[in-house]
C-alpha cells in the first residue's frame, strides 16, 4: 500500500502547487510567470544537486532503499542525459511557463482541468503515431479510453464556449470577493489550451525517448528535467533583472486614485511562490516514488489532482463559477479519472 501514500502526497502537493502559484501571482505583474518558474526551477535544481551528491557518496546502495528514499536521494544521471532529454524537458517547461502566464487571465478552477487533460490528447497522438510505426509496439484505444477522450474533449470545448460567451459584467460579478478580477478574453481560454498541446507533445516525446532506449531509468530523466528547470530559473532571473531592469524580488505597481493622482507602491514577492515551488518539487519526488512502487495503481489518483485544485480554488481563492462551468469541469474531471483507471 506504499503506492497509495505516495500518490496521495503527490496529489496534495501538485494541487497545492496550483493553489500557491495562483495565490502568489500578482495580477498586474506582466512578468509574473518568470517569477513563478524561477521558484520552481530553483527548488528543483537544489533537489537535482542533492541527488547527485548523495548518489556519489552512497552509490548503488541507495537504489535498493525505500522508494521514497530512492526518489529523494538517488539518480543515475550523467551529463549527456541532460542533452538527450533536453527537447522533451524544454517542451514540458515551456508548457509550464505558458500555464503560469494563464494564472493572470483565467480562474484556476477552469485552467487546471484543461491543462491536466493533456494526457488525453497525448494518448490519441500516441495511438496515431503508433499506427504509422513510430513506436515499436502500437497502442490501441479501448472503449473506456474512447469514453474518457470524448468526455474530456466535450468538457474543454464547452468550457471554452461558456467562457467566451459570458459577458464582462457577469464575469466581474462572479469574481467579487476574490483576489483576481477577470474579464472576458479569447486569450484567457486559449492559454490553458496551448499548455494542453505543448504538454501532450512533450508526453509523446517522453514515450519516444523511452521507446528507443535513450534512458534505462526514470531517475536520470527526472534529474535532467530538474537541471533544465534550473536553467529556466536562471534565464527568468536574468530576463527580469537585467533585460527588463526590474527588481526581481519586489514588484512596482501604479494605482490611480479617485482624485486623479497616481500612486506608486512596491509589493514584495509573495511567499506563496516559494511554497508553490516546494510543492511542485515534492510532488515530483513522490510521483517518482509511485513509479518505483506501483505506478499502475497510483496513476488514477495522481491524474485526478486537478479535482483538488478546483476544490482549493473554491475554498481559498473564493472563485465562483456558473452551473454551466461546473458541468463542463465535471465532464472533464470524470474523463481524466476514467483515463487514469483505464491504465490499470
Amino acid at each position: 500500500m506504499l503506492y497509495f501514500s505516495f500518490a496521495l502526497i503527490a496529489l496534495l502537493c501538485w494541487s497545492g502547487s496550483d493553489l500557491f502559484s495562483k495565490k502568489g501571482t500578482y495580477q498586474k505583474d506582466t512578468l509574473s510567470h518568470w517569477r513563478v518558474i524561477f521558484m520552481v526551477g530553483a527548488v528543483m535544481g537544489i533537489h537535482a544537486v542533492i541527488t547527485i551528491l548523495a548518489s556519489l557518496i552512497f552509490g548503488e546502495s541507495l537504489a535498493n532503499s525505500n522508494p521514497f528514499i530512492v526518489s529523494l536521494f538517488y539518480t543515475d544521471f550523467v551529463p549527456m542525459d541532460f542533452v538527450k532529454y533536453l527537447p522533451v524537458s524544454f517542451l514540458y517547461l515551456l508548457a509550464m511557463v505558458i500555464g503560469y502566464v494563464g494564472l493572470r487571465y483565467i480562474e484556476l478552477s477552469i485552467s487546471s482541468p484543461i491543462c491536466n487533460a493533456s494526457g488525453s490528447l497525448a494518448l490519441v497522438l500516441i495511438v496515431i503515431l503508433g499506427a504509422f510505426g513510430v513506436f515499436s509496439e502500437p497502442t490501441t484505444l479501448g472503449v473506456t479510453d474512447i469514453i474518457a477522450v470524448v468526455l474530456i474533449t466535450f468538457g474543454i470545448i464547452w468550457l471554452g464556449i461558456v467562457e467566451y460567451n459570458e459577458s464582462d459584467e457577469v464575469k466581474l460579478a462572479r469574481s467579487q470577493g476574490g483576489n483576481f478580477k477577470y474579464t472576458k478574453s479569447l486569450i484567457a481560454i486559449l492559454i490553458p489550451i496551448i499548455y494542453l498541446f505543448l504538454d501532450a507533445i512533450a508526453t509523446v516525446g517522453d514515450e519516444i525517448v523511452y521507446d528507443i532506449g535513450l534512458f534505462e531509468s526514470d531517475y536520470a530523466a527526472n534529474t535532467a528535467f530538474e537541471f533544465t528547470s534550473l536553467c529556466f530559473a536562471i534565464f527568468a532571473f536574468v530576463w527580469v533583472k537585467f533585460v527588463k531592469k526590474q527588481n526581481f524580488f519586489s514588484i512596482k505597481s501604479q494605482e490611480t486614485l479617485e482624485d486623479g493622482t497616481v500612486q506608486v507602491k512596491t509589493v514584495p514577492l509573495s511567499k506563496f511562490l516559494v511554497y508553490g515551488g516546494i510543492c511542485e518539487t515534492v510532488g515530483q519526488i513522490f510521483y517518482m516514488a509511485v513509479v518505483a512502487s506501483d505506478f499502475v495503481q497510483g496513476l488514477p489518483m495522481i491524474s485526478s489532482y486537478c479535482v483538488l485544485s478546483v476544490v482549493w480554488s473554491r475554498i481559498f481563492l473564493k472563485e465562483k463559477l456558473s452551473l454551466k462551468h461546473y458541468i463542463a469541469i465535471f465532464a472533464t474531471l470524470i474523463g481524466i479519472v476514467i483515463l487514469g483507471l483505464s491504465e490499470m
